[in-house]
């Protein structure tokens, strides 16, 4: 039986799968010396625009809650937010960053920049063009999948490419 798949696109998925993986490994690597994770950075770049609450977070950042409670946890520990209850709303906590979680949040996007190829032929915005596509063909079976917007894409481009000066007018 053969498979329907264009052997390009079989060779495709592997190279995307071993250049996550790599990406990965370099960001862990990276953020490791600052005490920070992916998930607690993604969760700092969340709040960069202004405070929120936790669902409003987890909303942005594309995760559950709960998932995002121990995530908060750990970076209220740190110093790096702080939650208060909200005036109007005694249940909610307003989540925000600190002068500590900005500058962490400032650390992380540089020790991310400088963990990412610097490669003049490499077009990061064809990349980034390229991968929002493919993202945005599998199907959206629930609200919380991944969607691909202008927004995300502008964050990729700032992480991937901040070294890369085609890619200057983005941010």
């Amino acid at each position: 039986m053969s498979s329907s798949v264009d052997p390009d696109a079989r060779n495709s998925y592997r190279l995307l799968t071993v250049a996550a993986r790599m990406v990965q490994r370099r960001q862990d690597d990276a953020l490791a010396p600052l005490g920070l994770t992916r998930a607690a950075v993604i969760a700092l770049e969340g709040l960069a625009a202004g405070p929120l609450n936790q669902e409003q977070l987890a909303s942005v950042v594309h995760v559950q809650s709960q998932t995002l409670g121990r995530v908060l946890t750990r970076l209220e520990s740190t110093g790096h937010i702080t939650r208060r209850r909200h005036a109007s709303d005694r249940r909610q906590f307003k989540v925000e960053l600190t002068p500590a979680g900005e500058a962490a949040l400032e650390a992380a996007r540089q020790a991310e920049a400088n963990a990412y190829p610097n490669d003049p032929d490499i077009s990061w915005k064809v990349l980034c063009e390229e991968l929002a596509k493919f993202v945005s063909a599998f199907p959206s079976a629930q609200p919380e999948d991944v969607k691909v917007t202008e927004i995300s894409q502008r964050r990729a481009f700032r992480h991937l490419g901040r070294r890369a000066t085609n890619l200057r007018s983005l941010d």
